[in-house]
């Protein structure tokens, strides 16, 4: 007999629906979902938690604690990015241990715990700590294919694992590129090896062979596969839940679920897909064998073309996949899972849109530092160089990286309290883990981006390319389908749009001359600093009248959920600053002015 995991209630969504299907859409099918006898549902963590809070106005802690009183039978699972928890860069161990605590607390039973670089030292407190509540264990290891990731590799990994007190085991294939070959391997060499703790396969649909991988792991003697409800499925999504079942019915792996049940659950989910449909992509739902090649995970894939679209440059997908192994070779081969898949996914943006590594990000100088672990292969020395400077033999970092963080959690409080914010323990965490839009969240100023009784909601019709005429003479930004365009009219018959010539007949419209106005002898120009990228404001460094040195920090963005440093092209005075932290800005905005 082989359990089932079922993931529709995160993984689906995050990988097809952009992690936001609604807490309200989800509790109608619960107690169908409790009566099928799934070995446990996935219901929480990944990038759930960043979702509820920054696009749904939704409490994290009050949806797990929903689902578990709608949920009693069924165990519910987390998962549990190791020291980044729900996030992308390490916490230190107090707030890791409170988080769990409270997780175990408001419902959640199972922790599937993994680190994105397979670097043990990561996971040991999350382990620790989910055992000392007694909650399930399942250590995870991301599978990935490069030189260093052997299966003697994952064989050795896994019986550490076992022997730091795991209940169970995972490979996590978040990109859905695992063969069947490979996958017997592993299985079957865990099992050869004497590990005797249960042994989960988690993969996607993305490659097209997954269902063969996991008749191949049936064969090895694998004890859990991971699917979800075909309704909310696609390329990226998990192999379907009621195809798994049908599949295994009369053969000694035989689930025993009910195929009557698991059909009214595709019905209602059929529903919901519907009603989502203004957030469907047709790339997330093709198969994609270039997967084996670019190694972008689901989530990842379907998250990435919707940030593309945001900042105007959907057009650069298929450049940004083709750089994606380029940056993974760079950085020393790490697994592309969440947070090292964004650091190297929207480094190879940054690389495409602006030359390589000409723009880097504070998220690959950390990774680089050692700030994210070990890197599972080598990385060059001149890597190391281009990212971090001549002296970067100093800054590489050889110990655990959250035992270099001092204890945060009382501090966090403190702060909370200070504004009259503490409603409970786990408002803290929320505003430790995501300190600007947790603090956003709780102060009630996060609206979201749509309610369930307002969908369907309506596609947007594709913007027609033309704009009103600027009056000539005219220099300076146009936006136009989400792209920031710099304009420049040299004469009222000739137009230069991001540095090439047109004629201008064909860019706007005819209409009646503008009156020309006479043009007076300009001053001379300050230096704008200007954002590379669509995002917010995270903080402002500099204030007018300041001086600074070219390559000085001025601002920090967040852009695709990174941190970037906006620095001031020259040295110079600050002659304004025309931002606020905590502002969204949109690509090519004036950051501040210098003379």
């Amino acid at each position: 007999m082989v359990q089932l995991h079922d993931q529709t209630l995160r993984d689906a969504h995050q990988s097809v629906l952009a992690t936001r299907l609604r807490t309200e859409d989800m509790l109608p099918v619960c107690s169908k979902m409790d009566e099928v006898g799934f070995h446990s549902l996935e219901v929480w963590g990944g990038a759930t938690f960043d979702a509820c809070i920054r696009y749904l106005n939704e409490d994290p802690w009050e949806r797990l604690s929903t689902l578990k009183k709608h949920i009693p039978n069924t165990p519910l699972q987390m998962l549990e990015r190791a020291m980044n928890i729900v996030a992308y860069r390490n916490f230190p161990d107090d707030i890791v241990k409170k988080f769990i605590y409270h997780a175990h607390k408001n419902g959640c039973d199972n922790f599937r715990v993994f680190d994105a670089l397979n670097d043990l030292r990561n996971m040991k407190v999350p382990i620790e700590t989910a055992l000392k509540v007694r909650g399930h264990v399942q250590g995870s290891l991301c599978y990935t294919i490069s030189p260093v990731h052997t299966v003697e590799r994952y064989v050795e990994d896994f019986k550490k694992l076992e022997r730091m007190g795991c209940h169970s085991l995972c490979i996590k294939d978040m990109a859905g590129m695992i063969s069947p070959a490979r996958a017997y391997d592993i299985i079957k060499g865990c099992k050869d090896a004497g590990i005797s703790i249960p042994i989960d396969l988690h993969s996607h649909n993305t490659s097209g062979m997954t269902g063969l991988s996991y008749m191949r792991a049936c064969d090895a003697g694998v004890d859990i596969l991971d699917t979800s409800i075909s309704s909310l499925n696609g390329a990226t999504g998990q192999p379907p839940t009621e195809s798994v079942v049908a599949a295994l019915r009369d053969t000694e792996f035989d689930t025993g679920y009910d195929l009557d049940l698991l059909m009214d659950i595709r019905e209602y989910f059929n529903v919901v897909w519907r009603k989502y449909g203004h957030l469907h992509r047709e790339a997330a739902m093709r198969i994609d064998p270039s997967v084996t090649t670019h190694q972008i995970p689901g989530g990842m894939l379907s998250n990435l073309v919707s940030q593309l679209e945001q900042q105007g440059a959907a057009d650069k997908y298929e450049q940004v996949l083709k750089e994606v192994p380029r940056v993974r070779k760079d950085f020393g081969y790490p697994p592309l899972v969440t947070p090292s898949s964004q650091i190297v996914g929207v480094q190879a943006v940054m690389n495409v849109k602006f030359g390589r590594y000409k723009r880097i990000t504070n998220d690959t100088k950390e990774y680089f530092r050692g700030m994210y672990g070990r890197p599972p292969g080598e990385i060059t020395p001149e890597m190391y160089e281009t990212i971090l400077g001549p002296d970067w033999q100093d800054q590489v970092i050889e110990d655990r990286p959250s035992s270099l963080l001092k204890p945060e959690y009382d501090e966090r409080r403190d702060e909370l309290d200070s504004m009259g914010l503490v409603g409970k323990p786990e408002d803290v965490l929320t505003y430790a883990i995501y300190p600007d839009i947790g603090l956003k969240f709780l102060k009630g100023e996060v609206k979201p981006e749509f309610t369930s009784d307002q969908l369907p909601l309506k596609k947007p019709e594709p913007a027609q390319e033309v704009v009103k005429r600027p009056a000539y003479p005219f220099q300076g930004r146009v936006r136009v389908n989400g792209r920031v365009h710099a304009v420049d009219m040299r004469s009222e018959d000739r137009v230069i749009v991001d540095g090439k010539e047109y004629n201008i007949s064909l860019l706007f419209p005819r209409e009646e001359p503008a009156e020309k106005a006479p043009v007076d002898k300009p001053a001379p120009a300050a230096t704008e600093i200007l954002s590379p990228m669509l995002g917010t404001i995270l903080n402002v460094t500099v204030s007018p009248g300041q001086k600074v040195r070219g390559g000085e920090t001025v601002a920090i963005l967040e852009a695709m959920k990174m941190e970037n440093d906006i620095a001031a092209p020259r040295d110079g005075t600050v002659q304004e600053v025309r931002v606020r932290k905590g502002e969204d800005v949109e690509e090519g905005a004036v950051i501040a002015t210098m003379v």
